[in-house]
Parts: structure tokens; sequence; C-alpha cells
């Protein structure tokens, strides 16, 4: 069982970390004020990309210390991969050709079922596992602001519709950006708390021996 210390102390540095990404997102407006665009080519969206890989390598490395949780590891692992080759569309798209993010998710599918297939744990039973986790329903908020609510909040014809003749792009962009932002900030706590409980487990486990 973790200590309420430890809680404490993990949730300041969470408190922290999301503190630390909030004024970092807002940088780009400080520093370029009305000329911001929070576009592809932005510290918003490298943020992006370096919280989608972070969750996946921390989850893959869960998936390395636990054999009842490999399996769950590996499913969530390869979700946070298939959202950090997304995250690569347009460059993609540009460099190698058009569909080439499709292609390569079907090929990162393809090559994580086979690996399920040949695992000697069944990918059900760590599932459910992996469900009681605190960390489980941590990542589930991540992606659900990143998949749904960035996605909805962030339509160009809501803002448009309330903003009127007054509507500006970059306005649209923040929001959308920045609850994205949020949503992968979330999903790198939940790979933390993750690879967390791990750690715990083994501990005790060693430690009841």
């Amino acid at each position: 069982m973790q200590s309420f210390a430890a809680l404490m102390i993990r949730s300041l540095v969470y408190l922290l970390f999301m503190a630390g990404v909030a004024n970092i997102f807002a940088m780009e407006g400080y520093t370029l004020l009305a000329e911001s665009k929070y576009d592809e080519g932005s510290a918003t969206e490298l943020m992006h990309d370096t919280f989608a890989f972070v969750t996946c390598m921390l989850f893959l490395i869960g998936a390395y210390y636990s054999d009842t949780l490999r399996p769950a590891a590996v499913v969530v692992a390869t979700l946070s991969g298939m959202m950090l080759i997304r995250e690569f569309d347009a460059f993609l798209d540009e460099n190698m050709f058009d569909g080439a993010w499709q292609t390569l998710v079907c090929i990162l599918i393809a090559t994580s079922t086979l690996y399920l297939i040949r695992q000697k744990h069944p990918v059900k039973p760590s599932l459910i596992e992996f469900s009681k986790l605190s960390s489980a329903g941590i990542y589930l908020s991540g992606i659900l602001v990143v998949l749904v609510f960035s996605r909805l909040f962030g339509r160009g014809s809501f803002w448009e519709a309330v903003m009127g003749d007054g509507y500006v792009r970059v306005v649209k962009n923040i929001v959308e950006e920045g609850t994205e932002l949020m949503g992968y900030s979330i999903l790198v706590i939940a790979a933390v708390e993750f690879l967390w409980q791990i750690v715990s487990q083994r501990r005790e486990s060693l430690y009841n021996r």
C-alpha cells in the first residue's frame, strides 16, 4: 500500500508539471503577441509529440517489468504510438506518400497483435487487472480529452458562430491545441502512475518473500 506522504509528493510534482506545461504553452503568446499562430510548427505541437512518445515508452517499460500487466501495457502503448504517428500525419504525407501515417498505424497494430498472440498471459485478464488501477482511469480521462473533447470544443464552426465577424483563427487554435495539450499531459501522468504502481507491486512482492 502506498503511503499518504508519497501520494502527496506525487500530487505536488504533477501540479508543478501541469503548471510548467501551461506556462510553456503561454510563452508563444507572450513572445509573439498578435503574431502567435499556435500551428503545426509551434512549441505546443512539439510537446504533443514529446508527451505521446514519453507515454508510449513508459508503458513499454512497465510492460517489461510486469508479466501479468504486460499485454494490457502493450495495448495502451500501441494506442499511444498510434496517436504519436497521427501527430506526424502532415509531415509523413509530405515527405513519404499520401496516407503514410495510416499505413504506419496498420503496421503498428499488426505488429502488436502478433506480439500479443505469442504472449503466455492472455489479454483480457490483463486488461481487467489494469482497469482496477488508478492509472487506467487517469489514462482514459486523457484519451477522452485528446480524442473527443479537444476536437469538439475546437471546432471552427463553433468559434465562427460565437465570434461572428470578430472571428480570429488563432483563438480557435489556442483553445483546441491547449485542450489537447492538457489531455497529453494527463496521459503522461497516467504513464508515470502506472510505472509507479508496477514498481510498488514489485517492491511489496520482494518484501513479502
